[in-house]
């Protein structure tokens, strides 16, 4: 069975709310990491760098978040992909680890990014409910994900991005998504 390492309020819960919405049997193994239990020798086997998530599947470890989303869609998604489909998918998991979360959550750039990340999204939305169209995808889960934080974690007034919000608010509605993020798991 796999296997999701992560701590408490970490970003295992953007991992595991993807396992939710494939259905997939999984153990979480919950790391205490104000004990140090990330930096062990049996957790650094699976990743060296003792950060979480990870992911053990069989024989095959995985870490960053971003990298195990893609991954598990890859392998267990319902859809085979084109290159071109698998490669809009890694740039919009991309985006939300690289510049959507960084631009967010650095308070010394948020002021100049904000608008500039959330204008383009605010649109997108504005024609349609998911990233890619009208079919929730991983991508929905990587951006989503780091949008919802916004609300939870950092309580930024949105009301310029009413589309942004309605987002926000379809994913926090779906079952997968209260199992998870919306647990604070």
């Amino acid at each position: 069975m796999l296997k999701l390492y992560g701590g408490a309020r970490s970003r295992a819960s953007i991992v595991h709310w993807y396992l939710e919405e494939l259905g997939l049997p999984y153990e979480f193994v919950k790391l205490d990491m104000q004990a140090g239990e990330h930096l062990k020798a049996e957790y650094l086997a699976i990743n060296p760098v003792g950060k979480v998530p990870a992911i053990v599947d069989g024989d095959f470890k995985l870490w960053e978040s971003g990298a195990i989303l893609l991954y598990l869609a890859d392998k267990y998604a319902k859809t085979p992909l084109s290159p071109g489909e698998r490669a809009v998918f890694y740039q919009w998991v991309l985006f939300a680890n690289a510049t959507l979360g960084p631009g967010i959550f650095v308070e010394a750039s948020r002021e100049r990014e904000m608008p500039r990340l959330l204008t383009p999204l605010n649109e997108i939305f504005s024609k349609q409910p998911f990233l890619l169209g009208s079919e929730f995808t991983v991508a929905d889960v990587a951006v989503g994900s780091i949008l919802s934080y916004i609300p939870i974690m950092l309580k930024l007034d949105l009301s310029s991005y009413p589309e942004v919000l309605n987002y926000i608010k379809q994913l926090s509605e779906r079952p997968a998504f209260q199992k998870s993020i919306g647990k604070g798991a």
